[in-house]
């Protein structure tokens, strides 16, 4: 088994409370009334949203997928991380074992926040990924960051 880290990372004028509350501790909730195009609904299907449950993402029929897992493995409220695993989906599975992600936001001198993210892709034996896979997975997520990050910024009182 092989694996492959990706960092990145982006500032925004939001700051990491809010930015946690709505990408990790309600994410069940906003994403889908937000992006309801891209993501149908998110659901508990283990546990409450604390260490160790598991909540399902469900895509909208006709996508590219039908769901994805995430087993939560750390949460640090108090320094707004989050560290998950992919455990299960359609999505590249014949070569991966899982995909663990940790995601923290950090204060900026701004005011805001800087969100930092790194994946690190757990392959299957000796398989190789392309990074085209990687890049549109990355792409998809620094997406959904940015709408969040609108609907913050155009909506004050929410998460404050």
């Amino acid at each position: 088994m092989g694996v492959t880290c990706f960092t990145q990372e982006f500032t925004t004028s939001v700051t990491p409370s809010r930015m946690f509350k709505a990408l990790i501790l309600d994410s069940h909730n906003l994403i889908p009334k937000i992006v309801p195009q891209g993501i149908k609904s998110i659901e508990f299907v283990e546990g409450d949203g604390g260490v160790g449950s598991i909540k399902q993402t469900n895509f909208p029929e006709g996508g590219h997928f039908k769901c994805l897992k995430h087993r939560i493995d750390a949460l640090d409220t108090v320094n707004f991380v989050c560290k998950y695993t992919l455990i299960e989906g359609d999505i590249i599975f014949d070569k991966l074992e899982k995909v663990v992600y940790e995601v923290k936001f950090e204060a900026s001198s701004t005011g805001g926040c800087v969100c930092k993210m790194t994946s690190e892709y757990h392959t299957k034996g000796d398989v190789q990924l392309k990074e085209e896979e990687i890049k549109q997975g990355k792409e998809k997520a620094m997406g959904l960051y940015k709408v969040v990050e609108e609907y913050l910024v155009a909506n004050p009182d929410v998460y404050a």
